[in-house]
């Protein structure tokens, strides 16, 4: 008999119509001969309810106490779910994290899932119930009650899914799927048939919130098919399968989303040598910072500039932070600039099609759109506008990649269960293993490709349109661009770096002269560099990744010249000598998370 997984958010357990609505759900798919587990989040705004009340009685409320006190908006939900399926005839049983057996670290309020046992779930749903879990919750070693933190829920259901070896994680929630972009923002935006696990871990990670990226994350490390649907539509009608597979295999792009509050920080003038990075870094993980697209320009004159992004909420307290750290290095400046938002485009089309980069940068100029800072990966590009001009920049490159207009061939609903059934029996013994340590950090892989050239453009105008003339002139000469880094511009100049194949540095280097002979600026390339990249899951959401990194170069006495980062990949560009000796480092520093 196969097992499906049922999440249902707050939304879709409002009211008592509600859970009656979702309890009928799970009788039909019990019906039809499925063991049903069933993950529910707190009813409505429950929880926003629970923290108003602990700001009432206390300033501070203990983290310990926060937890013991969220828990109970999901034990309220799955207990009264329960009496609405014995109602209407079913056989249910509400079970809390704890009696589970969801064990967790103690990370009160953000706690990590480290195993959860399948032993009393098993024997319920032999016995014909229901099993109704409290999502969001589980219990640390000392039986303390534990929290998961924000998407707790939807985190909860694929684990479950994945320890119990289930067909399918259904999430109903009040849209019908994941679109292309923010159907709020965007009035054509599409609902996708199917998006896959990588580029869904992109779009959560930039604001899509249908899905938390930790429970995406968990998707992709026990594949996990999950089934996105609109709860208020009782019918057969399909979501967005997020899945090993994409939409089509004949699109570059898959979707865009704007990420609106961000700010942004520069270390103007940092010596470019080994260890800097990690000293600034490091102080701001000391201060439990999150940190999103790190730009970091090649040095000219034994120097070099620094710029991040963060929440603009985060600002104040980074700033204190990094002017400590730009201190202890010897930066000669830290400038920062609030109201910034940052547009991206997403798509597994981009690891073997190019020109992606060049369209957005032109229909960027075209809606006379600024970029003042750029990053990339192989499924990503992110560009950094202010925020007045954000909501027109994701119109514009929705338009310009068509992503309201289905593509030509799409995956099917059951081309995709296939697609998940297959990776999931063939990774069978490593999801085993990976099932002892669920939530921690796994590293599929550290690479040295040293087949790279850099060229860096310095004192560009900082003016709409730039990026677009030089990467046109570039895909003109019919040269691959890998990594495109943008530093944040000071004085109307920024500087611009990226990477091409060896055999191709000269000729993108005239191309790119061509292009700033007429505009200012100066140029300069390296014809050999080695691009070191750490690939895995988690790579954001466990935030000492780059720290080891930059640790393992420095402690090697290897500089870093460039970062560009993505949920699944961290690359830095090092010197082309010297990209053995940091495989070397970098192997040592994560063998022990390497599977």
């Amino acid at each position: 008999m196969s097992l499906i997984v049922q999440k249902f958010g707050g939304t879709s357990v409002a009211d008592a119509e509600k859970i009656r609505a979702a309890a009928r759900r799970a009788l039909r798919a019990q019906s039809q001969g499925h063991q049903v587990v069933m993950v529910v989040s707190a009813m409505g705004k429950n929880t926003d309810m629970l923290v108003e009340l602990a700001g009432q009685v206390c300033d501070h409320p203990p983290a310990r106490e926060m937890d013991v006190l969220l828990s109970t908006g999901e034990q309220v939900t799955m207990s009264v779910m329960a009496m609405a399926i014995h109602e209407l005839g079913g056989k249910a049983t509400s079970l809390t994290g704890g009696q589970i057996g969801v064990r967790t670290d103690s990370s009160h309020t953000k706690a990590r899932i480290q195993s959860i046992s399948t032993d009393r779930m098993r024997q319920l749903l032999d016995d014909g119930n229901i099993v109704i879990a409290a999502g969001f919750q589980g219990v640390d070693d000392d039986l303390n009650i534990t929290t998961l933190g924000r998407g707790g829920s939807d985190t909860s259901a694929v684990a479950l899914a994945a320890v119990l070896g289930a067909e399918m994680c259904e999430i109903y929630t009040d849209v019908d799927g994941v679109f292309t972009t923010d159907p709020r923002q965007i009035a054509d935006a599409r609902k996708m048939s199917n998006v896959s696990h990588d580029e869904m871990l992109e779009l959560a990670s930039l604001g899509a919130g249908v899905m938390h990226s930790r429970s995406i994350e968990f998707g992709k490390k026990f594949n996990v098919p999950i089934h996105v649907r609109n709860s208020g539509v009782f019918t057969d009608e399909p979501g967005t399968i997020i899945g090993p597979i994409a939409e089509s295999d004949n699109r570059a792009v898959s979707g865009c989303a704007l990420t609106k509050e961000e700010a942004r920080l520069t270390v103007l003038g940092v010596p470019n040598k080994p260890g800097v990075s990690l000293t600034i870094f490091e102080k701001l993980a000391g201060e439990n910072i999150t940190v999103d697209m790190i730009m970091q320009t090649a040095g000219q004159d034994g120097l070099a500039d620094i710029s991040f992004t963060v929440l603009e909420s985060d600002l104040a307290r980074t700033l204190t932070a990094v002017e400590a750290a730009a201190e202890a290095v010897g930066a000669a400046d830290v400038a920062h600039q609030a109201n910034v938002s940052k547009v991206s485009v997403v798509g597994l089309g981009m690891a073997t099609q190019s020109g992606v980069a060049d369209r957005m940068f032109r229909a960027l100029a075209e809606a006379n759109v600024n970029i003042a800072a750029i990053t990339t990966s192989e499924i990503k590009v992110s560009c950094l506008v202010a925020r007045e001009q954000g909501l027109e920049a994701l119109r514009a490159v929705h338009a310009e990649f068509e992503l309201g207009r289905p593509p030509e061939k799409r995956v099917t609903f059951e081309d995709s269960l296939a697609a998940a059934k297959k990776a999931k029996e063939a990774d069978a013994v490593a999801v085993v293993n990976r099932l002892q340590a669920m939530e921690d950090l796994t590293v599929h892989g550290v690479v040295l490709d040293d087949s790279q050239a850099l060229v860096t453009l310095t004192d560009v105008p900082d003016s709409p349109g730039i990026s677009a003339d030089i990467f046109e002139a570039v895909a003109a000469a019919n040269i691959v661009v890998d990594m495109i880094v943008q530093g944040v511009g000071a004085n109307g100049k920024t500087n611009l770096s990226f990477t091409v194949p060896q055999a191709a540095n000269d000729k993108a280097a005239k191309a790119a002269s061509e292009v700033i002979e007429k505009l200012g600026g100066a140029i300069n390339s390296h014809p050999s560099i080695s691009i070191l990249s750490v690939t895995g899951v988690g790579i954001r959401s466990h935030t000492g990744v780059g720290l080891r990194m930059f640790r393992a170069l420095s402690q090697a006495g290897i500089n870093v010249e460039l970062v560009s980062t993505s949920e699944v990949k961290v690359n830095v560009v090092v010197a082309g000598d010297k990209g053995a000796a940091g495989l070397t480092a970098l192997q040592e520093a994560f063998a022990d998370v390497i599977g």
